[in-house]
This record gives structure tokens, C-alpha cells and sequence, in this order.
């Protein structure tokens, strides 16, 4: 199944169980089309399409057809020449009056976004805003939370301690301690929580930088510029959210604030020094008790989690670099050679680049689209072929 209609199907049943919600008064629309990723405007054109439709009307006709009124490339291209030969400087409303004068048809915004696109007109600061304090999210699966706490949990060693939980029910799915906080130690927490119960709508964190790309130090985070978890987060279709303040991440530093007390306690009250087994205590002992202690009730009734239909989870939560082959058909991939058995699908493939995946294990895959080529373990050697040996 392709990404594209992965994504669709899980799209589609996301509907189908959040519209029952709305419809028995549940969910209100801003609740549903939060957890669906949408705006209340386009939760309520799909209800209309969905009702006159069925679940065809769910379809999103981007992926088949161009949109009609995009603006062809010539006219793009004309505007931003004007503009850079002979109005640099100007502000957008001066130019959009001059463009209008001068027979244009298009709108302000549409010019302010082009000549923007282009790196012709700065982007204004976002004026401050009102802040209130954050509802939870009304179901289990609707917003969940990923953070890291580098703390002294044992006498003379310093680790990372790691916390997936939900933002509706402050339940802690996954809960365990790592030397350095990073990709993997995200993938993993991901990982835990899709096994367990499903994919679910989005997940919000800190501007690590192994979460967002940030151009700007300080600044805002790329959203086209993407991380290896941000990979990972769009071909599973969570969307990301990032926290520009401690205080926007106020219940998971409340309960990191919770643990830093508590476990650094009973991690001593039960003598345990090694990472192995402080995390058999968080799984066995420790996560089951915090959760039956502060596991609130979620607003409403249901789950925005859906179960888990793409395939093989480990091939997606990996790194992913994509590398050309040698001549020899060999991929260098971080001072390894990793060769490139002979196949029935292709005479050789010099030349051709190929996708090299590194799982949490250290172990590595290469794959040419859709199919694998090989497996190799940690040191880059063919399993094949050590097995045969």
C-alpha cells in the first residue's frame, strides 16, 4: 500500500468515528476537527461532502488533479521580475496598487505570498497575543506529549529520562531512562505508544534538534525542512507541534517535576545504580502505580487512536539516507561498504540510489523504492552470506 493511500484510509476512519462523536454531541466541531487535523471550515465541508457523498466524498482530489485556479509559472515569474528589477524596496501595498494600476488581477495576499516565497519581502514579526490557559484535549489520542529530563537519577550518574504521555488523560505510555536524549530515543517512544494502542493525531515538543530544524537560532521551526523524526511523523500522518516555552509545556514539566522527586527515592530505597535495571522498574513498577495515582478521566467518551494498517513500523522509525551505487554496486554508508546482492529485477544497479536504513539495533537495510535489497548487520556484512559461511 503507498503512503498516499495509507494515509487516506486512516484518514477515512479517523472520519467515520469522529463524525459518530459530533453527530451524538460528543464532540464539538472544534474538538473533532482538531483531533482530524483540519479547520472547523473544513470540518464542516467534509460533514456536507460525507453526507451527500458517503466516504467518497472524503477523497482528497489533490492527489489526482491540479488545482484549476493555481497561477500558471510564465505570470509568477513575470511578477517577481517586475518587482526585483524595478520596485525593490517597495512595501506590498505600495506594489499591489502599482500592479492593479498596471492591469493585474490577482489579490494582495496572493502577491504578498509570492514575492515572500521569493525572498523579496521579509516576513513581519507576529504581533503578541492573549494567552490563556490550554484546555486538555478531549480524547485519548488527540494530542500527546514527548519530553526529555536530564537529571541526576542515581548517585554520580546523570541520564536522560524519557516520557510519552496523553495530554487528555496524563497517562504515560511510555516512560524509560537513555545516556543522551535523540532520534532513537524518540522513534522509541513513538514506537511504544503505536504498538500499544494505535497511531494517533499529533504530538507536541520542545524545538530539540533532533525534532525541528530551526534556521534561525531562537526562531521558529522549519516546516519543510524536516528531521529524520519529522520524516517519520509525516509518512505516519501525526502532525508535529512545537513548544515555544517552557510554559507551553506545562504538564510535562509538572510531571517531570513529579518524577525528579519520587523516583530519585525509590530508585535508592530499592538500590538500584544500573540503567538495565532502573528500566525494568520503570515498566514493571514505577509507570503502572504513577498512572493508577494521576491518570485523570479525558473529557469525552472514546479514542482518537486508529489502529496501526501500514506495514512494517521499524522500516519507517529508522534513519533513512539515501546514497548512490559504486561501480562495484557497492554503498558506502559511514566508512562500511555495504554490497548489492544480484537480483531478478535488475541487471546491476551502478548508478542507481537506493535508500539505507539504520535500525534501532545498529543492524542495516537497503532498499531501491518500495523494495528491500539486502539486510546487513552491524557491521555491514550480507546476513545471507553469513549464514551461509
Amino acid at each position: 500500500m503507498r503512503r498516499t493511500e495509507m494515509l487516506q484510509e486512516i484518514r477515512k476512519m479517523r472520519f467515520e468515528e469522529i463524525y459518530l462523536g459530533w453527530s451524538e454531541s460528543r464532540l464539538n466541531q472544534e474538538e473533532a476537527a482538531l483531533i482530524l487535523g483540519v479547520s472547523d471550515r473544513t470540518f464542516r465541508r467534509q460533514i456536507d461532502r460525507y453526507e451527500e457523498d458517503g466516504m467518497d466524498g472524503l477523497l482528497d482530489k489533490r492527489l489526482s488533479q491540479a488545482s484549476a485556479r493555481r497561477a500558471p509559472v510564465d505570470e509568477v515569474m513575470a511578477v517577481t521580475d517586475i518587482y526585483r528589477k524595478r520596485h525593490l524596496g517597495w512595501n506590498v501595498k505600495h506594489f499591489h496598487s502599482w500592479y492593479l494600476r498596471a492591469g493585474g488581477s490577482r489579490s494582495y495576499t496572493w502577491v504578498k505570498n509570492t514575492l515572500q516565497s521569493k525572498s523579496l519581502v521579509l516576513k513581519s514579526a507576529k504581533r503578541g497575543v492573549h494567552r490563556k490557559r490550554r484546555e486538555r484535549s478531549a480524547l485519548p489520542g488527540m494530542m500527546l506529549h514527548q519530553d526529555g529530563s536530564s537529571h541526576q537519577w542515581v548517585s554520580g550518574k546523570k541520564w536522560d529520562l524519557i516520557v510519552t504521555m496523553d495530554d487528555a488523560t496524563n497517562e504515560h505510555y511510555s516512560m524509560f531512562f537513555v545516556d543522551e536524549e535523540g532520534t532513537e530515543s524518540s522513534f522509541q517512544g513513538v514506537r511504544d505508544v503505536i504498538v500499544r494502542g494505535g497511531l494517533f493525531s499529533s504530538l507536541y515538543t520542545d524545538r530539540g534538534s533532533h525534532y525541528w530544524f530551526t534556521p534561525k537560532e531562537g526562531g521558529k521551526v522549519s516546516k519543510t525542512q524536516l528531521t529524520q523524526f519529522g520524516r517519520a511523523m509525516k509518512h505516519l500522518g501525526i502532525q508535529m507541534i512545537p513548544a515555544y516555552s517552557p510554559e507551553a509545556r506545562g504538564r510535562s514539566e509538572r510531571a517531570f517535576e513529579t518524577h525528579q522527586d519520587r523516583l530519585v527515592k525509590e530508585l535508592v530505597f530499592h538500590g538500584i545504580t544500573e540503567m538495565d535495571d532502573a528500566n525494568r522498574y520503570l515498566s514493571k513498577t514505577y509507570l503502572p502505580a504513577y498512572n493508577a495515582e494521576f491518570m485523570q478521566l479525558a473529557p469525552e467518551d472514546g479514542s482518537a487512536f486508529v489502529p496501526w494498517i501500514g506495514g512494517n513500523l521499524d522500516d519507517i522509525l529508522c534513519q533513512q539516507d539515501e546514497r548512490t551505487v559504486g561501480a562495484d554496486n557497492c554503498v558506502s554508508f559511514e566508512g562500511r561498504k555495504l554490497q548489492v546482492p544480484a537480483n531478478q529485477y535488475r541487471c546491476h544497479y551502478v548508478r542507481v540510489k537506493v535508500r539505507v536504513h539504520r535500525y534501532a539495533n545498529g543492524e542495516l537495510a537497503i532498499f531501491h523504492g518500495p523494495r528491500k535489497l539486502a539486510d546487513y548487520d552491524q557491521q555491514g556484512k550480507l546476513k545471507e552470506l553469513k549464514k551461509a559461511a
